[in-house]
């Protein structure tokens, strides 16, 4: 098990592309089998042992605030006397071992400046990083270890399928030598975040305006600061309703590959 390593959830994005279900709620809050995509997320980590999250938030920051909020009392069995004093008492409580730091980091910020702005809740230790829109069965423990074992300033987790992401080229040791844009010519490994990062990225960033995945990604490629570990298991985003769709009727027919912890 894992302890003492944060992760960091990208979780302010207007979600676009979904814009059916988050016109009232951030893409991370919609939900897979009643409970959002965002909380799937955080139960893959934890199963590792990670149970302290800095989430990304942006557009309707406010309603991942008040879900948290209400979690508590959400999942706990309450006694609520009227007699006493408006006296409530929490008979059993089911909520997670969970530490959760919701941070604001703006309406229009880019990826990269959102990471910018949590850097204080990071401190100086290494730090597990993802999006809040994808799950995965990936094993976090060994992508730790794998980020350990090379050293390097960050490693993401490479998939193969082909989707709009930023491509990859990867040399025999692993380390990414190039990081772009997807092209009609390219093959399907991409990135699919579940990333491990070591302070140091901090120095790869500059403002509200930076844009993760581009500059800062093809800096660290140059340098051979960027490993891949690759992940030949079960990997979704949720870009479109009809990927939401696939996940719920996953979770449904319980078929979850992500679903790695017991109820």
């Amino acid at each position: 098990m894992i302890k003492n390593m944060k992760a960091v959830i990208l979780a302010g994005g207007f979600g676009t592309r979904i814009s059916e279900e988050s016109e009232y709620k951030p893409k991370p809050m919609i939900e897979i089998g009643g409970m959002p995509i965002l909380w799937h997320i955080m139960k893959t980590y934890s199963h590792y042992g990670i149970n302290e999250f800095i989430i990304c938030a942006g557009y309707k920051q406010h309603v991942i605030k008040e879900w948290f909020a209400d979690y508590f009392l959400h999942t706990s069995d309450i006694t609520f006397d009227f007699t006493q004093g408006n006296k409530m008492t929490v008979h059993d409580q089911h909520a997670e071992s969970w530490k959760v730091t919701v941070v604001d980091t703006g309406l229009n910020t880019m990826t990269g400046g959102r990471v910018k702005r949590i850097k204080k809740f990071v401190g100086d230790e290494p730090f597990c990083l993802t999006y809040g829109d994808a799950v995965s069965d990936v094993d976090i423990t060994k992508l730790i270890d794998f980020h350990r074992t090379y050293g390097k300033c960050v490693t993401l987790t490479s998939v193969s399928l082909a989707q709009q992401k930023g491509v990859l080229d990867i040399n025999s040791d692993n380390t990414i030598t190039a990081f772009r844009e997807k092209d009609d010519e390219d093959g399907s490994l991409i990135n699919g975040g579940f990333m491990v990062c070591n302070p140091e990225v901090f120095n790869y960033l500059e403002g509200d305006w930076t844009i993760f995945e581009q500059k800062p990604m093809k800096n660290l490629a140059k340098s051979g600061e960027l490993k891949s570990y690759y992940h030949d298991g079960f990997w979704q985003c949720m870009d479109t309703k009809r990927e939401k769709d696939k996940l719920e009727a996953m979770w449904a027919e319980n078929r979850a590959p992500w679903k790695v912890w017991e109820d």
